[in-house]
């Protein structure tokens, strides 16, 4: 069989899982941005596309996208920038950098899969350190990991994800300066985010930031960048793939960048439908919303499963977190979508929310007390608040 000369390790492996998802359902379980550029914007994007020296291998150095990058967004004159096919490539190429034998790499858990599937695929020894249950750095246990084990790299995304949670700046600090080896601060969310580690991108030596234009509009670009020292990104740069980024990205990427203030619009959209949406799921009785920085919010319900399927029923996709690690035992992931889609998610829940409080009065043999009759009064009200807006157009949209 010609599968005996795969490694048996990926032969045990499954394969990322990427759902196939009906077109008639709300797709809220990647972080991807809801809107789409009007109808203007794309034609320009069309033609710039379309001048695209497509028979021309791509010179991201010569391309502007790095310059322009450099002042979207404010990356320090002395950290220089690798670009990569989302950061995705740079997370797997980073840890390449740093393979060896015995090599360790150090990560905090639940997080982003990628950072334990690249230690797993290249050999590297993989060390992680569960956050605390609500969703906070272990601080003294990631301290003591660095101080024992001597980690390689370090991979910290911040805001966490799939908790949404920022860690203390502060925590973050103390992690760096611990650190003999690379640091890398995985900012895919930041542009949700009050604060960002991109002024200190490679001051000190050891510390690269990554970024994506993924969350900020531009999923299907694949574009992601990694700032820091020249000591260690020249050293990226060897063994990144020559011509690694295609002409349509690189000029796709700087159409975006020239367009940053409607992309700026769109998160701040975004942002302020994740307060709304996190203000109204906490309201619900027996649900717990964790603080989150990114656009999505990572909910607790009394049933995750029952949740899920429910949602599904009403052609809502979400992330199901539950048995994925216990410190996200019954969590569901909530991509924000639009003021419309999230009223379908949160009708939903309230439903769920419902029939919970229903069983679980009825099972104990309690009546309703005052509480409870508030929360039903309240759940009507929030309902035809919800009709009402859509019905008469007050919910805002954007493009």
């Amino acid at each position: 069989m010609p599968t005996r000369v795969i490694r048996p390790d990926i032969l045990a492996q499954n394969a990322y899982h990427v759902a196939d998802v009906p077109a008639d359902f709300i797709k809220l379980d990647a972080m991807e941005v809801p809107y789409s550029f009007p109808e203007e914007m794309q034609t320009e994007l069309t033609q710039q596309l379309a001048a695209a020296p497509i028979n021309r291998y791509p010179n991201p150095a010569s391309s502007g996208l790095q310059a322009a990058l450099r002042e979207t967004f404010a990356i320090p004159e002395h950290a220089e920038i690798a670009l990569g096919n989302g950061s995705d490539e740079l997370i797997q190429f980073l840890t390449i950098l740093v393979t060896q034998p015995n090599a360790v790499m150090l990560a905090v858990e639940p997080s982003f899969v990628m950072y334990r599937r690249n230690a797993e695929l290249f050999g590297m020894q993989y060390e992680s350190v569960p956050l605390n249950a609500d969703f906070s750095l272990n601080l003294p246990a990631v301290l003591q990991a660095i101080q024992e084990k001597q980690p390689a790299i370090t991979f910290i995304a911040y805001p966490n994800n799939p908790t949404g949670k920022p860690f203390l700046r502060e925590e973050i600090e103390q992690i760096v300066q611990a650190a003999s080896g690379i640091v890398v601060i995985d900012e895919a969310y930041g542009a949700f985010a009050n604060d960002t580690f991109m002024p200190q991108a490679g001051v000190p030596a050891n510390l690269i930031v990554l970024r994506t234009l993924s969350k900020i509009g531009f999923a299907g670009l694949r574009l992601g960048y990694a700032a820091g020292s020249p000591l260690i990104i020249n050293e990226l740069a060897k063994i990144l793939p020559p011509y690694n980024m295609n002409q349509l990205s690189l000029t796709a990427g700087k159409f975006a960048l020239q367009h940053i203030d409607t992309v700026n619009q769109n998160i701040a959209t975004l942002t302020a439908e994740r307060e709304r949406v996190s203000s109204e799921l906490a309201a619900l009785e027996d649900v717990t919303v964790f603080d989150s920085q990114a656009n999505f919010v990572t909910v607790r319900l009394p049933n995750a499963n029952t949740a899920f399927e429910k949602l599904k029923q009403n052609k809502i996709l979400v992330k199901n977190l539950h048995g994925s690690h216990s410190v996200v035992e019954n969590c569901l992931r909530l991509t924000i979508g639009t003021p419309e889609q999230n009223d379908e998610v949160l009708r939903v829940l309230r439903d769920v929310i419902a029939e919970h409080l229903a069983q679980k009065y009825k099972s104990s043999g309690k009546s309703f007390d005052l509480s409870t009759m508030m929360f039903y009064i309240m759940l009507i009200y929030n309902g035809v608040l919800s009709l009402l807006s859509l019905v008469l157009g007050l919910s805002f949209g954007h493009i």
